[in-house]
């Protein structure tokens, strides 16, 4: 690859075309403008205004670079080492899941959902009347990046928040976030296939909150490299014969450590939404809706804890 000069201009035009060869033309230019932004603060306006602005060699070859990782279909979050999440930066690395929107949605959900002014609230989708009194423990299960948890801290400031995963390094990761985005949450390390931590077994919560893995083995065909090749598997991908495995698991936790009229919040497989609810029905669990995402899939899931 090489660009016909270091105007930002042309280099923008060049690495774009490069990147046609594997995104559509809208994506490969969202992605140029992203870099560039990211690694030296220049934006639209900024090309716009200042036509002759040039790249030195060094930047070139930091573009440069990027783009062939790119090519190499590496998701660009794990290149630039960052992603937003809930108006918050996120570090992400090889390892830890990316965050997707419509974890988001679940995020901004609950925390609407809660906020103390909003009885029947008017900017998510919950049919149901939702509490007026703030929660004072959250717990979130699968943390990966912490995205939920330090999201759900920020938003219900006066919460306790806990999350717990199996992987070391996505807690590195994630204790990081939370200081980078000044919060308190309270990281345990755990399987919750095998809980065995006293402090997380023992606790009560308001708000049990998971986006745990839900793709099923037979779906890998449908998913995009970027995926495949670089997420860890372990965050994405349930066996065929057991697609529900982390919900019920997580539904058993739930059953002992979340309080009466507690809520549950999962982000789920849209293929299962009706399995889903039959499960939480089963084993104690009343008013269970299902949201759809901004694509118009079922793919949120808020259930309520029986008074007993």
């Amino acid at each position: 690859m090489k660009t016909s000069s270091n105007l930002v201009r042309d280099c923008r035009r060049y690495y774009a075309s490069e990147l046609e060869k594997i995104y559509d033309s809208n994506e490969a230019n969202a992605l140029i403008m992203i870099l560039l932004e990211h690694y030296f603060n220049i934006d639209r306006v900024k090309i716009a205004m200042e036509p002759e602005l040039r790249l030195s060699e060094s930047e070139l070859l930091t573009l440069h670079f990027a783009v062939k990782e790119l090519l190499k279909n590496k998701p660009i979050q794990y290149i630039i080492g960052e992603t937003e999440f809930c108006g918050l930066r996120f570090m992400v690395e090889d390892g830890v899941l990316i965050p997707r929107p419509e974890t988001e949605e679940m995020v901004k959900n609950i925390a609407t959902c809660w906020d103390k002014a909003c009885l029947v609230p008017t900017g998510c989708n919950v049919k149901t009347m939702c509490t007026s009194s703030l929660p004072d423990s959250i717990l979130d299960i699968g943390t990966g990046s912490g995205c939920i948890a330090i999201s759900l801290a920020k938003l219900l400031k006066d919460s306790t928040v806990t999350a717990v995963d199996v992987s070391e390094k996505a807690l590195e990761i994630a204790k990081k976030n939370a200081e980078a985005n000044d919060v308190n949450v309270n990281f345990i390390k755990d399987d919750i296939l095998n809980p065995k931590n006293q402090e997380l077994i023992d606790s009560q919560y308001d708000i049990i909150v998971s986006n745990p893995p839900y793709v099923c083995e037979s779906e890998k065909n449908e998913m995009r490299a970027n995926v495949l090749d670089y997420e860890p598997s372990t965050a994405l991908f349930v066996p065929d014969n057991d697609p529900l495995i982390f919900y019920r698991k997580i539904l058993e936790f739930a059953q002992k450590t979340l309080k009466p009229a507690g809520e549950i919040w999962f982000e789920i497989n849209e293929k299962f939404g009706k399995e889903m609810k039959n499960l939480c029905f089963v084993m104690g669990f009343k008013n269970v809706e299902i949201l759809k995402d901004f694509r118009g899939k079922d793919r949120i899931l808020r259930a309520i804890r029986y008074n007993t």
